[in-house]
This record gives C-alpha cells, sequence and structure tokens, in this order.
C-alpha cells in the first residue's frame, strides 16, 4: 500500500495532503477489468473512469484519454464508486464505551476520532454520517472542517454533535452512583422545547444533523422483543420542524435521524417524518407501510451485534446478543417484503473501524441480494447524507469517489472487505 504523505507548511497554518505518486490537476484515467453500474445492478467490461481535477469526467468501457494523462492500471479489479457508511461513531473505540467518555478527555478522544476517520476511508469508505459524539458535543465538527481543508484523511462527512436524549435515558449514565453526577453521553431535552433549544446550539456549534434516542433500553426474552419510547410523535415532529427550518428537508442530510430498535418508538419516529430509523429491530405493519410511501430509510446496523455476540464477557449474554440478531434477520425479511427503503450503516467505533464492510456481508447473508445491498449502500446512502447527484455512481460530474475491490462483488460482496484501491475528490490515498 501506498503511503500517505502530507507536507505541512512552515506557519502551520494549512496541510496540504497528496498519495505518492498523485499529481495534482494531471488528468487521471483508472481502468479495471470491471466496473459497478450501481442503478443498472450489472458490471460493464472493461471499465475506465477519466477523473479531471475532483470530478469524474467520462465513464465508459474505454474514455479518450487527454494528452499527458496518467494511466492507473487496477488489473483484475471491479471500480466501484466509494462506499457510505450511514452510522458509524468515530470517537468510540473497542473497549468499555461509557469508561471512553469519563477516562478520556475530549482533546484525546478527537485525536482517536481522526485515526478513525483515516482507518475508514482507507477501507474505501468515502462518505459517512457520524452518530453521535457520545460526550464528545461539537468535537466532531472539528474532524470534519479538518477533513475538507485537507489537513487530515478522512471521509465526507456530515457530523451530529452529542445525540440528544431523556433525563435517565438511553444513554444517560445509567448504573453509576448518582451522587458522581456522571455525564450522560448526549445532550438532555425533556420535552419539545427543550429539543429545540438543543437542536439550535448544537447547528449554532456547526452539527449538520440531529441524532435522537427514541428507544431503549431494549428487552428480549423468550422472543419477544420490548423497548420503551423516549420521545412522542409530536415531541419528535417538533424536531422534524425545527431542522425543516434550517435547511433539513428531505435529501438535505440535515435533517433527524432515530435511535429506534421497536414499537411504538419506531412508529412515533416515522408518524413525525424523521429521515431514517437506526437499528430497526422491530417494525410494525403500518410503520413499514408508511417508511415505504414516505422513502424513510431503515439502517439495520447488523455487524455491531455481531461483533458483540463474538466478543461477549459470558456465553449468556453471547446466546443473548445470537438470538435477538436471529430475531432482527428476520423483521428483516419481512421488511424488505413490505418494500421498506434501505441505507446501509454498521455502527463501527465500538468494534475496529475500517472494518465496517461486514455489515454488507451480513445484508447479502440475511437475503438481500449482492447488487439492492449496494443500491442501499451508496444510492440511498448518497440520497440520506444529502449528497444524492453528487456521490454513490461513476458519473460524469460526480465527485471523483472511486474505490476498486477484486473479483465482481455482485458475484462475491465479500470483495467490498477487501478494497485495494481509494480515490477521493481526485485524490489517491490507497493503491495497494
Amino acid at each position: 500500500m501506498k503511503t500517505f504523505v502530507c507536507a505541512l507548511a512552515v506557519s502551520f497554518a494549512a496541510v496540504s495532503c497528496l498519495a505518492q505518486g498523485t499529481v495534482a490537476g494531471n488528468p487521471v484515467v483508472l481502468h479495471a477489468a470491471r466496473m459497478l453500474d450501481v442503478a443498472g445492478g450489472s458490471v460493464v467490461t472493461p471499465g475506465e473512469v477519466l477523473v479531471e481535477g475532483e470530478r469524474i469526467v467520462a465513464v465508459g468501457t474505454h474514455v479518450d484519454r487527454p494528452a499527458g494523462a496518467e494511466v492507473i492500471d487496477l488489473g483484475d479489479a471491479t471500480l466501484m464508486p466509494g462506499m457510505i457508511d450511514a452510522h458509524v461513531h468515530l470517537f468510540l473505540h473497542v473497549g468499555a464505551e461509557d469508561l471512553q467518555t469519563v477516562q478520556e478527555s475530549v482533546p484525546e478522544r478527537t485525536l482517536i476520532a481522526a485515526g478513525a476517520a483515516k482507518a475508514d476511508l482507507m477501507a474505501g469508505f468515502t462518505a459517512e454520517r457520524d452518530m453521535g459524539t457520545e460526550g464528545a458535543g461539537c468535537a466532531d465538527v472539528a474532524v470534519r472542517n479538518a477533513i475538507n481543508k485537507g489537513m487530515i484523511p478522512g471521509p465526507r462527512m456530515r457530523m451530529s454533535c452529542n445525540a440528544i436524549d431523556l433525563t435517565g435515558g438511553h444513554e444517560d449514565a445509567i448504573g453509576y452512583n448518582p451522587a458522581q453526577k456522571v455525564l450522560s453521553n448526549a445532550d438532555y431535552a425533556d420535552s419539545a422545547e427543550e429539543i429545540v433549544r438543543v437542536m439550535r446550539e448544537q447547528r449554532k456549534g456547526g452539527a449538520d444533523f440531529t441524532k435522537i434516542y427514541e428507544t431503549g433500553r431494549d428487552s428480549f426474552r423468550d422472543g419477544v422483543f420490548k423497548t420503551p419510547y423516549q420521545y412522542t410523535e409530536e415531541e419528535l415532529a417538533a424536531a422534524v420542524k425545527e431542522a425543516a427550518r434550517t435547511g433539513g428537508g428531505v435529501g438535505s442530510g440535515r435533517g433527524v435521524a432515530v435511535h429506534a430498535t421497536g414499537e411504538p418508538g419506531t412508529g412515533f419516529a416515522v408518524a413525525a417524518g424523521v429521515a431514517s430509523v437506526d437499528h430497526a429491530d422491530q417494525l410494525s405493519e403500518a410503520t413499514m407501510r408508511a417508511m415505504k410511501e414516505k422513502q424513510i430509510y431503515a439502517v439495520p446496523t447488523f455487524a455491531i451485534v455481531e461483533y458483540f455476540a463474538d466478543h461477549a464477557a459470558t456465553p449468556a449474554r453471547a446466546a443473548s446478543e445470537r438470538a435477538q440478531q436471529a430475531y432482527h434477520a428476520a423483521e428483516f425479511k419481512k421488511q424488505m417484503a413490505a418494500g421498506v427503503p434501505f441505507a446501509v450503516g454498521s455502527d463501527v467505533g465500538p468494534f475496529p473501524h475500517g472494518t465496517q464492510a461486514r455489515e454488507l456481508e451480513l445484508m447479502v447473508e440475511y437475503g438481500m441480494k449482492p447488487a439492492a445491498v449496494l443500491q442501499a449502500d451508496m444510492l440511498n446512502g448518497a440520497k440520506l447524507l444529502g449528497w444524492g447527484g453528487q456521490i454513490g455512481e461513476l458519473k460524469a460530474g460526480y465527485f471523483a469517489d472511486v474505490i476498486a475491490v477484486p473479483g465482481n462483488p455482485l458475484d462475491d460482496i465479500s470483495g467490498t472487505t477487501k478494497v485495494k484501491f481509494v480515490m477521493k475528490n481526485g485524490v489517491v490515498y490507497r493503491k495497494d
């Protein structure tokens, strides 16, 4: 793998980062044995992409090669748009999540987040949505801005600052001595008015969108899944209205996303008009119909549960995680049959950054065709993050976010876990 090189200005005022072998501004032709047509669910043979600056100029089996163009031949691989992870936590790493927020300072966690962003990019994820800093406030905005300025490598990012939660809710330091007043990993809001106030503070701090905890904590016993809701439909509707006021309409990437695992919270969220229901273990028939009608995305997050099961402290805990995963997989099949739209999100952070393409493998394992998974990831992911028509396909005029994977991902989705080439915004970051 080529080393990522950064030239630091003497004044430390700016950083210019390019991969070795990349000449800024020169046209580049990417050539491979195959190229993915995401919308068509097919591959073309061979595949070529002409890149000039940060944009794709031409795509086809053969493209005209301007004088002086650099040709990068990737051999027996498939050119694809960069992958999109709609549910990540840059500020989390493997280990006890609650203790990270207590033992690690925000500056330390921000440096960890920068490393996580690089790991995800190198794994082929060129766009992501960070679903809460877990107690680090709007430090994620600094990471996003540093990426955008070329100071550090990372995906295109949508940031939410902290999530929003009730007093005593899902992330409110449950289990600690109350006298110690351990802070929540989220921002408190106990009414519609408080939700709006917190949203305004977060948008002032640079948040792109709002993440709200709507359910938790979950219970799964004897095959029965239960989870209390946190906010009413009316309270969530106030959040959606506030997001819309500040430009958070459909396809903007600036709306409201909810952590919602089951009814009635999932139904309240969909009725309120949120952008996505993340986790979505349990959806009623009415909720599924409404999600199809409103094009509200479910983001399943299977990979995190598998990791927790594989690394559980006790056999009983592992069995519980696997039972809930099996329940969710069965519900996932019902959701697909009902026409619920999906985006792909892994919940990476509590498991190692850069390994989250496992989510695509699991969605195939649980019944979705590889072409449909890639469409959910790239087409729906681009729309959910507010970059529809700009990323998610290899098309002229789109940003040059291009990766290459071995084999044909329509035949074997596992190729997405073995990325060999990464270009973002016309800059090569990885070439094995």
